[in-house]
This record gives C-alpha cells, sequence and structure tokens, in this order.
C-alpha cells in the first residue's frame, strides 16, 4: 500500500501575517488557494520550492485567537545555513530561541514563532533526518 503524508493544517487569525511569516522569512510560496466568502473560510496551500509537502493555512472569518494545546509542538524545517537562517529569524522580530543542540553536541537548530503562536523548528541540513 503507498502511502504519503500530503499537508498539515494551521487555522491562523491573520490570514496576511501568517503569509508574510511564511513567504518573507521562509521561502514558502502559494502553490493554490481557494476562497469561499459564502462559507465564511479561505484555504491557502504553501510549499517549499522542490517539496510536495503542504502547509495549509485556514483562516475562518470571526474566528479566533485559536488555542494551541499542550500535545502539538512544532513542524520542522531544514536549511543549508543555520546561522544564516536564524540571524535573518532574529532580524524579522518573530520570537526566535537561541541556536541550541542535543545534549552533548553542536548546535544544530533553533525555534522560531510564527504570529499564531504555532512554533518551526529550523534544523541544520545536515542533521534533518
Amino acid at each position: 500500500m503507498s502511502q504519503r503524508l500530503l499537508h498539515a493544517c494551521y487555522r491562523v487569525q491573520d490570514l496576511d501575517a501568517s503569509l508574510k511569516f511564511y513567504t518573507e522569512v521562509f521561502d514558502f510560496e502559494i502553490n493554490r488557494r481557494r476562497d469561499f466568502p459564502d462559507d465564511g473560510f479561505d484555504l491557502v496551500y504553501l510549499q517549499l520550492p522542490g517539496d510536495n509537502f503542504e502547509l495549509e493555512l485556514t483562516y475562518n472569518y470571526g474566528e479566533g485567537p485559536y488555542e494551541i494545546g499542550n500535545g502539538f509542538s512544532h513542524l520542522a524545517i531544514s536549511v543549508e545555513d543555520l546561522e544564516d537562517a536564524h540571524q535573518k529569524c532574529l532580524d524579522s522580530g518573530y520570537k526566535t530561541t537561541d541556536l541550541k543542540g542535543l545534549p552533548g553536541s553542536e548546535p544544530t537548530y533553533f525555534f522560531v514563532t510564527d504570529p499564531d503562536g504555532y512554533r518551526l523548528e529550523v534544523m541544520r541540513d545536515k542533521y534533518a533526518s
């Protein structure tokens, strides 16, 4: 049986702010957008170049802010230049942690928080497996 992971969905309070975060701080591109004004919601699907996995941003008109439960932690993205990505996140003004590493190892990741409070783990490419 062939299977593959298709997408993850985040419900967002401010679609424009979320799109700015994912497309300006990272290289996400809008793959497709579907607006349903009569039904009160819009869907935007983002992808990284060369990747098939999508991040679905769902904007429900007049809803939010949403509560992020304590069972979900984060999504992860790999980057070639961790230090450059870290500096870009710091410069962007979004909540960004220091560079981190597993106990006894060099720094290989950090976390940045999007406008809705979802965390994205940014990992050095060679450690992303």
